[in-house]
């Protein structure tokens, strides 16, 4: 991040990276937050790949296709790099154009990602064969080596994909096992496949199953926009 940024002066420099540092702890929990703060690190350092690139992956988080793609494609030209390419792609989807999304896994570009990236590309293809109510070509598309002998998040993300994709086609058992397939491989908890699982064996969760001290009450007091946020720490 400092070597990105060290084309803005010392000021303009801690700003961004004050700004930066809050997107990424906001998001999660609060993207909407996190939108606020990469848009005005993005205000300040327009030509610096790395703030066009947090207000790109904050305003997809938050459904801002058009801004989104427009931010991915300004980091594209900026750095280079076609690692967030699935990601645009999906922004096609979002946007209701999920030919434009397969014409972008069919493209040059898809064969300079690296192995998770173009597990991350079938992913997205499989979800526009579906928005074209394509189910058969969705399920065919996501049937790769790396659905029955991968491991990892994107594998456990294509797992949860395929089961997804089963259960619309009507398929249940079949997307049983692979939820709980995709759930073996999720050790980070990426996906909800424990919550597909639980509601198609129809369990029912209580409040005695929930830990003690698992909600933590939300702090008092109203949201400070993102800007006075960042200069009060």
């Amino acid at each position: 991040m400092r070597r990105e940024l060290d084309s803005l002066t010392k000021g303009h420099a801690e700003f961004v990276a004050r700004h930066l540092v809050m997107a990424a702890r906001a998001f999660d929990d609060d993207p909407e937050l996190a939108y606020q703060h990469a848009a005005a690190a993005r205000r300040r350092a327009g030509r610096v790949g790395l703030a066009r690139e947090a207000l790109a992956l904050a305003a997809y988080r938050t459904g801002r296709y058009a801004e989104a793609l427009t931010e991915f494609r300004a980091f594209r030209r900026i750095t280079g790099s076609v690692d967030h390419w699935p990601t645009m792609a999906d922004c096609e989807r979002g946007l209701g154009r999920p030919h434009k999304a397969l014409e972008m896994a069919g493209s040059s570009e898809v064969r300079k990602l690296d192995a998770d990236g173009r597990i991350e590309m079938r992913i997205v293809a499989a979800g526009a064969r579906r928005d074209l109510g394509q189910l058969d070509a969705a399920l065919v598309t996501l049937r790769v080596p790396e659905l029955t002998r991968g491991s990892g998040q994107a594998a456990a993300r294509l797992r949860y994909a395929y089961a997804d994709t089963l259960l619309a086609a009507g398929r249940e058992d079949e997307a049983l096992e692979w939820f709980h397939r995709a759930a073996a491989a999720d050790a980070d908890g990426a996906t909800d496949a424990i919550e597909r699982i639980a509601e198609l064996e129809g369990v029912t969760f209580t409040e005695a199953d929930i830990p003690v001290g698992a909600e933590a009450d939300a702090a008092p007091g109203a949201e400070a926009d993102a800007e006075t946020h960042v200069r009060g720490n």
